[in-house]
């Protein structure tokens, strides 16, 4: 058993844990305030603890601010290539057809952001230049690309997705926040000469990191979750 103060110190170790993972979200839009690039380098550091299948460590990261990300986001936007018509060639994200209950949470999300910002269902103009604020990094000062040797197998990207997630918590010890974008990845062939990533590494994702705007309508959603008795199962 936990001695009284090991209790306490257990009570008070959770609880600010558990607020940097409640507390993450997908955010937005961002201030111009930068980042530090030794916070930065920090954050991937504790992040770097993540599990990895014998500790393979699958993952890369290109961080990238000023004007390298002011031209990976020029690249993709005048690209001339619609969001709707990206092709993803590299892997697939979501499925071809969405089914329930994936389909009316897909929607759910997606009704409640463009209702915050005031965009009708059939403003499709509107829609369309929301989504490209993604790949300005919905102007945080700092966006990362992440990816992948192309040669390895699932289990690696599920190694991925925890590091993916460590640097999100990572991140909100410290006051920041993030938003994950699978929106990049469709758009290999635009980044890939900017930051010269070689052709054996596959573009899995980018990230934008920096100090929400709170200000902004769009950082009023949260989204909800279903309860541990919806996806879970005990067996005794």
């Amino acid at each position: 058993m936990l001695a009284p103060d090991d209790k306490t110190k257990y009570r008070d170790e959770s609880g600010i844990v558990d607020e940097a993972i409640t507390s993450r979200r997908s955010v937005r839009a961002f201030l111009p305030t930068p980042v530090d690039e030794d916070l930065i380098r920090d954050i991937l550091a504790v992040a770097a603890r993540a599990p990895s299948g014998t500790n393979m460590q699958p993952w890369k990261v290109y961080v990238v601010t000023g004007q390298t990300k002011e031209r990976v986001s020029e690249a993709i936007l005048n690209s001339g290539i619609r969001a709707e018509k990206a092709d993803w060639d590299e892997y697939k994200y979501y499925p071809d057809h969405f089914f329930e209950p994936y389909l009316s949470r897909r929607r759910a999300v997606g009704f409640e952001l463009y209702g915050l910002l005031g965009i009708g269902r059939r403003d499709v103009e509107r829609m369309r230049a929301q989504h490209d604020r993604n790949f300005v990094f919905f102007d945080a000062p700092v966006g990362m690309i992440f990816t992948i040797d192309r040669r390895l197998e699932l289990g690696s990207w599920i190694d991925h997705g925890m590091f993916l997630q460590s640097i999100m918590i990572a991140a909100r010890g410290r006051g920041l926040h993030t938003c994950p974008q699978a929106a990049f990845a469709p758009y290999h062939r635009q980044i890939r000469p900017i930051l010269q990533i070689p052709d054996e590494e596959m573009v899995v994702c980018g990230m934008a990191l920096g100090y929400e705007d709170v200000s902004k309508p769009e950082n009023k959603l949260r989204t909800e979750r279903e309860p541990v008795e919806a996806f879970s199962t005990f067996l005794k």
